[in-house]
């Protein structure tokens, strides 16, 4: 199983992760959580929108763009909050 994905040489440790195709693009999607004290980098990360895609474990690289982005909390500044994050990721056309 697919333990971490590198966004833009950021590690990212997932708990589940998903690979599959839609319309001849490859799309994942990954689920992890985040700390407070994680939070402003990983956010800031995110808000860049497309990344360069690594997957080490399966020597998958891409570049992508965030096609869904959700979390379970919308602020997590306050001291020893962890969040659940959702995201899909699809390959850029060439």
């Amino acid at each position: 199983m697919v333990r971490e994905v590198i966004l833009n040489d950021t590690p990212i440790q997932v708990d589940d992760y998903k690979e599959e195709t839609e319309n001849g693009l490859l799309k994942i999607s990954i689920h992890f959580k985040v700390t407070s004290e994680e939070y402003h980098d990983v956010t800031t990360l995110l808000y860049g929108g497309s990344f360069d895609v690594k997957v080490p474990e399966t020597g998958l690289a891409f570049r992508g763009s965030i096609q869904h982005y959700s979390t379970s909390v919308t602020n997590l500044y306050e001291k020893g909050q962890v969040g659940d994050f959702n995201l899909c990721l699809l390959e850029a056309k060439k």
